[in-house]
């Protein structure tokens, strides 16, 4: 099979699909590379080390996409990419599709077998391919919240350590999943007070657990999430819904209640972002102030730290594009249930029913006839 790796044109996105050691993997599997000039760079990856992997290099990503059956990114097409899939192409990325009505009409229409990275899922309910990505974003969320509690980021002045006599800044955090338990993570490494809010007691559990009287866990219900938000320091959002939009759980009414140079770090802004006066931003202008509120939307956090990110998704992923490369998509699917739940559109058609239901759209059920699936 041809996989075609193209470099990501989103703002400040400086992660690549691959390591020139997983490009390797595919090429001793007898696979075709075809790679963007200059795709790694941003991660501190040279051509030369691709090429030694086995990969060819093309100039423009309009190459890429003319030669490869299957297209591996670490974001979402942007408008500018739209014209370059092609019918009948396979597409592995990062789609968040639940708020992307343009980018799904795109993949209907050209008929794009487009599988998502944030879908994937294990027989657990954990989402591998979400997870490190999640594990880096929610270890950053404290930091760039540390970052804009700062007086001259616009933030109240606040020290999530404290000082000796004076109480240390108030954490909430909204989820206690993979994203949630590393903002957590590092909030209490930083000496922050830390509340952390999910609906799942057996999550409370694990972390209470593993922290004892570090943190405070409560059940995630409206009344405990006005209590906390109202008086937080900084507020981490880190609900998941796989492949469906992320409810509102603060409200702008509450946002209006927290104080002024207050901050908003949502992880869950891909999703549509659980807080209601949050809106995408990005790297360059990452905060928007709200009522008085800082709110920080970028939705590709871990590009900041690409280098770490990138090795860190191509561990995760690289199993599944070979898969798929070894198989073919029809037979990797038929074989992997984890992956099969990542197909999200295939031949004009919605094939995961929280995407379908986000935006609207008709909902077909996997047959045998797509996938092999049975």
């Amino acid at each position: 099979m041809i996989v075609g790796i193209p470099r990501e044109i989103k703002v400040r996105e400086y992660r690549v699909a691959m390591t020139p050691a997983g490009v390797r993997a595919l090429t001793e599997s007898g696979h075709d590379i075809v790679v963007e000039c200059g795709v790694g760079s941003g991660s501190g990856l040279e051509d030369r080390e691709y090429l030694e992997a086995g990969a060819r290099t093309v100039e423009g990503a309009a190459e890429v996409y003319a030669q490869a059956d299957l297209i591996v990114k670490v974001k979402e097409p942007l408008p500018a990419e739209y014209g370059l899939l092609r019918s009948g192409q396979c597409l592995f990325t990062y789609l968040h599709l639940a708020t992307n009505t343009a980018l799904t009409s795109v993949l209907l229409q050209n008929r794009i077998t487009a599988l998502a990275y944030e879908t994937v899922q294990l027989h657990d309910g954990s989402l591998p391919l979400l997870q490190p990505m999640s594990e880096v974003a929610g270890r950053m969320a404290v930091q760039i919240g540390a970052h804009f509690l700062q007086k001259e980021q616009g933030g109240k002045g606040v020290l999530l350590a404290g000082a000796p006599g004076v109480r240390p800044g108030r954490v909430v955090v909204l989820g206690a999943g993979t994203g949630g338990s590393n903002a957590v993570r590092i909030a209490v490494g930083m000496g922050a007070d830390v509340t952390v809010l999910d609906i799942e007691p057996s999550r409370l559990a694990l972390l209470d657990e593993h922290y004892g009287n570090r943190i405070h866990t409560l059940i995630s219900n409206s009344q405990n999430i006005e209590d906390e938000v109202r008086h937080a320091d900084l507020v981490v959002g880190a609900v998941l819904i796989p492949g469906a939009r992320a409810p509102h759980l603060v409200t702008e009414d509450l946002v209006k209640q927290m104080e002024p140079g207050s901050v908003i770090v949502d992880l869950a802004v891909d999703q549509g972002g659980c807080v209601e006066t949050v809106r995408p931003t990005t790297h360059d202008e990452p905060v928007r102030t709200v009522h008085g509120v800082l709110h920080y939307g970028v939705p590709n956090i871990p590009g900041a730290v690409s280098r770490t990110s990138t090795f860190a998704l191509t561990n995760s992923t690289l199993a599944y594009i070979r898969k798929i490369a070894d198989l073919g998509v029809s037979n990797a699917l038929a074989c992997d249930a984890a992956l099969a739940k990542g197909l999200n559109t295939r031949d004009g058609q919605i094939h995961n029913r929280k995407v379908a239901s986000a935006l609207g759209l008709a909902f077909s059920p996997v047959t045998c006839a797509d996938s092999d699936q049975g």
